[in-house]
């Protein structure tokens, strides 16, 4: 007969792991917020409230970093579900060759994120890429120039990147969706008439419904937290035009050493993406019940 505490046993390792790598970081980095807490001067002085005052009334960047995290959010997520909707459908269809175009199309999933960045910072120069040129010649800009430079169009660059970067990821998981789908429904679909949009409409989008929920809340908790390409192409710049909640964290803990105020940062980050979480799961929850 097994035991009530027999299966906390077989837990304990896990629990354990969990405890030692993700709550005693996280609870530590929540102290750091009530503490003027930097290691240039040296000084960690207890000022409780004071910091969540500052980044609410005070932070105009703050404020900036966030309208920029919701930008580039909100842009990498929309082109890089879309692209890759498309590109599942298109290898669900199983056309001839897709043996050679399948792995291709998930490369940039295996590049590392440095790499990413230092590749498009190449593209998006007029010495070294053809990208100013395109875009003169389809009339985007009037002259080939790097867009990096400008704060208009500054955050566009790395968007674009990120772009191609993540397409791959909604490509598999929703093609992996898509294939789970068995073909009779499809077929009796088919001998009652319904055409291939209405297919997509009434049967396809409501059995992959979850899954997309779910790859969108994975895929936008990382791009919000995704600093390294914006780093690597802008360092947030030119003048904090590119710079998100993430970047910013990072320049305050590492460049200004204010591990204090950085939690703070943080702190917010993490209630925000807790309550898009929250949001995205009652959608699920209601879109589940409906189906």
């Amino acid at each position: 007969m097994i035991s009530i505490r027999e299966p906390w046993l077989y837990l304990a390792p896990t629990l354990l792991f969990i405890f030692l790598l993700v709550l005693v970081p996280l609870i530590t980095g929540i102290t750091y917020a009530f503490y003027d807490f930097n290691l240039i001067s040296g000084t960690k002085e207890f000022v409780g409230l004071d910091q969540f005052t500052r980044i609410l009334s005070e932070d105009a960047l703050f404020t900036k970093s966030l309208l920029n995290t919701l930008f580039w959010t909100s842009a990498s997520l929309f082109f890089q579900f879309t692209l890759g909707l498309l590109l599942a459908l298109i290898l669900n269809s199983g056309f001839r060759g897709i043996q050679l175009v399948q792995p291709v199309l998930f490369i940039p999933w295996a590049v590392p994120s440095f790499l990413i960045g230092l590749m498009w910072v190449w593209m998006f120069n007029p010495v070294t890429g053809p990208l100013p040129y395109i875009f003169e010649a389809i009339g985007i800009l009037n002259e080939p120039e790097n867009i990096l430079s400008d704060p208009d169009l500054a955050m566009w660059g790395p968007i674009v990147a990120n772009i191609w970067f993540g397409i791959p990821f909604f490509t598999i998981m929703l093609l992996a969706a898509l294939r789970s789908i068995p073909n009779d429904i499809y077929e009796a679909a088919s001998i009652d008439g319904i055409s291939g949009l209405q297919a997509f409409r009434h049967i396809t989008a409501p059995l992959i419904a979850p899954t997309i929920i779910i790859t969108l809340l994975i895929r936008a908790i990382w791009i919000s937290n995704f600093a390294e390409i914006i780093i690597m192409m802008t360092n947030g710049g030119p003048a904090n035009s590119t710079q998100i909640v993430a970047t910013y964290i990072y320049d305050t803990a590492y460049q200004k050493m204010d591990f204090g105020y950085a939690s703070v940062i943080s702190i917010a980050l993490l209630s925000l993406l807790m309550i898009y979480g929250l949001i995205l799961g009652r959608i699920r929850q209601k879109m589940t019940t409906y189906f």
